[in-house]
């Protein structure tokens, strides 16, 4: 995921915005506020786009989201193999691993 440097008149006053990743510009206030408890995937990818574009540092999004390095680092990664998708609660299973995407098999409850 590529991140563009954005500058206006009126997001100096904020700081710089970036590109985030849904494609807006995004600043340091548009980042997921510090009691956020609920993890989506454009939250998680907002947090991941503040970092890699200096919005935040690794160690404070850390500080400020009571994150471990590696936990960061996991969205990440899953954002650089499959995109934002990847970051979905419900397919961590299928994208853990050996870095292969795995179809797990559907249960009918018919059997």
């Amino acid at each position: 995921m590529a991140l563009i440097e954005y500058e206006t008149s009126e997001d100096l006053a904020a700081g710089t915005a970036v590109i985030g990743p849904e494609g807006r510009p995004m600043t340091e206030n548009d980042l997921p506020p510090p009691d956020t408890k609920r993890w989506v995937m454009r939250r998680k990818a907002e947090v991941v786009a503040g970092v890699r574009s200096g919005l935040i540092s690794l160690e404070e999004a850390c500080r400020r989201y009571t994150l471990s390095v590696e936990e960061f680092l996991s969205w990440q990664r899953l954002i650089d193999s499959h995109g934002m998708r990847g970051l979905r609660a419900t397919r961590l299973q299928d994208y853990r691993g050996d870095g292969q995407f795995q179809v797990r098999p559907r249960i009918d409850a018919a059997e």
